[in-house]
């Protein structure tokens, strides 16, 4: 079950000063090791969407995506944590009853995805996470679909599972200023630029040596983390896990 209500509290961690964190990068063909070849400087001209739609989904990098899910609990009254970058343990947001932050009520795991469903795999991942901490409630969203098998897995065993198409219905529901607080949140800063899941910062363009262009995070050679980008979509986006 989403809980719906509509007061929003919530205890932010680290020090990041709104919902913007994020653990995992989306990619499934990510690489790691590249060098870090030429940084491309040819502009790309991007249409900022003025309203929700799946298309929203499909333009913000993983980042702005977890940023979106967490503030969409906050506003149904949940106080929420989670971290900038790094390991996550499985979790992307933590869930908290309202003013009792020792325990969690619940926990979020993200994917943003696209033209992949999420198989039962993933859902048992956030079952044993679930175990580990003693809950019997978690969350999945994912900005593509579940197989038949994840979602007979999570009925069972007390997973809330949110698709493009439920978020965005959650999303319909909340008032107007509420969904526009979720579109400034989606669209924060470099939103279509994804950010390194191990850094934390913003990827840079490159030109691929003997392939297509790829992502490359600033960092290189300290952190080696790359990302493919997506084709056929908005420029700039980036491949999901």
């Amino acid at each position: 079950m989403f809980f719906c209500a509509t007061a929003t509290n919530s205890t932010k961690n680290n020090n990041t000063p709104n919902p913007q964190r994020g653990r995992e990068a989306a990619q499934p063909s990510e690489t790691t090791g590249a060098s870090p070849a030429a940084t491309l400087t040819t502009p790309v001209e991007r249409v900022r969407p003025s309203a929700w739609s799946r298309a929203v989904f499909s333009q913000i990098e993983w980042r702005r995506f977890e940023a979106v899910v967490e503030l969409l609990f906050q506003q149904a009254g949940f106080d929420t944590k989670s971290q900038a970058h790094g390991a996550d343990g499985g979790v992307d947001v933590w869930l908290y009853a309202r003013g009792k932050t020792e325990t969690p009520a619940s926990v979020v795991q993200c994917k943003h995805w696209s033209g992949k469903s999420v198989g039962v795999d993933k859902i048992r991942e956030l079952r044993g996470v679930m175990a580990s901490h003693n809950l019997r409630r978690g969350q999945f969203a994912t900005t593509s679909a579940f197989t038949p098998d994840a979602i007979e897995f999570a009925a069972a065993n007390g997973i809330n599972l949110l698709d493009i198409g439920g978020l965005l219905s959650l999303i319909e529901r909340r008032s107007p200023e509420q969904q526009q607080a979720l579109l400034e949140i989606a669209l924060e800063g470099e939103y279509w630029r994804p950010t390194c899941v191990n850094c934390g910062t913003k990827m840079i363009e490159r030109a691929g040596r003997s392939g297509p262009a790829f992502w490359g995070c600033t960092a290189f050679p300290k952190c080696r983390h790359t990302m493919q980008m997506r084709t056929g979509s908005v420029p700039g986006a980036s491949l999901p896990e």
